[in-house]
This record gives structure tokens, sequence and C-alpha cells, in this order.
């Protein structure tokens, strides 16, 4: 059971009202994860925000989608791995990649690079050595990149620790996690 429950799109704060009929519109419903963000403002503002900020990058929806996948295999938030699943295969990642996703695999050599980082990341609790920045420049990631990759990942630790502190229901089809995948 959720620690905080969600709320309806009517019952929110009037500043969360016009974001939560954004989320509505654009994805026919307000997930779980959002409509609960929708209590707070600032909670639901700050998601959208970071949110439109990761679009402006150049590495690509189906990047991105990967290491949200890996992301939510490494600190196993199974609705983060639901809803990047559904997500991902939204924007055209194969059956067979988002499984390799969600054991911190890409077929693709940047996005395999992405997600090493995102995992080294996540595992020094941001203290990433020498060894990963320079597998990620040999990786295929510049600069750019790189700060790109940190981004994503601090987006999904939020949104996957948001989930785990809520104890959100999951409202995707559900997909399994590998507890070895943890790090």
């Amino acid at each position: 059971m959720p620690r905080i429950s969600p709320t309806t799109i009517e019952n929110a704060p009037e500043a969360s009202q016009p974001i939560l009929n954004n989320i509505q519109s654009g994805l026919g419903r307000v997930p779980n994860l959002l409509s609960t963000f929708g209590k707070s403002p600032a909670a639901i503002m700050s998601y959208v925000m970071q949110k439109e900020a990761l679009k402006a990058g150049s590495l690509g929806d189906q990047l991105g989608e990967s290491v949200a996948l890996a992301m939510a295999s490494f600190t196993h938030c199974k609705y983060c791995a639901s809803a990047h699943d559904a997500i991902g295969k939204m924007v055209g990642l194969s059956d067979e990649e988002r499984a390799l996703n969600r054991k911190g695999e890409a077929s693709n050599p940047k996005a395999q690079a992405a997600i090493n980082l995102a995992k080294s990341i996540v595992e020094s609790r941001g203290w990433s050595n020498d060894k990963a920045f320079e597998a990620a420049q040999a990786g295929g990631l510049n600069d750019s990149d790189i700060l790109e990759v940190l981004a994503i990942t601090m987006f999904n630790l939020y949104t996957n620790y948001a989930n785990h502190f809520l104890e959100t229901e999951n409202d995707f089809p559900v997909v399994e996690l590998d507890e070895a995948m943890v790090v």
C-alpha cells in the first residue's frame, strides 16, 4: 500500500492541476508516481522540469530509456522497470533490447558505454573513478554526452528512490527484475 496515495487532477493543489492536465493529455492518463507527486506543486514541477531539460539533450529517447531500464535494475525499482519498459517500447526499443537493458547490457556500443557509466555513478555513490570516465569516452561519449548521462542517472535515481520511499503502486504492465543486478 502506498505511503502517500495518488491524487486526482480535480483534488490536486491548484498549481499542480495544469501540470497534471498536460501529463494526461500527453500520456492519456496520469501514472501513479506523477499523480502522487501532484500533491506537491514543488515535487511535480521538479519532475517535469527535469524531464523537459533532458528532452533538450542529444542522446535521444532510445538511449535515455536504455539507461533508465538499466537504472531500474541497478536500484531494483520494479515500478520504474515496468514504466520504462512501456516507454522504451513506445520509443522503438525492441523486446530484445529492453531485456538486455534490464540486465545492464545494450546492443549499441554507445548505449553500453552510457549504461556502464550510469552503473559506475550509482555503485560509487558519485565517486566514480578515472577508469570509468575514460571507458565512457572510449565508448563514444563526449563531454556533453557524459554530462547528459550524469543528468539521466540523477533523474532516474530521483524517481527510483521516490518509488521505493513512497511504495508507489505499479500501474504499468509488470516487468520482473533480477536480484543479481542490484548495485
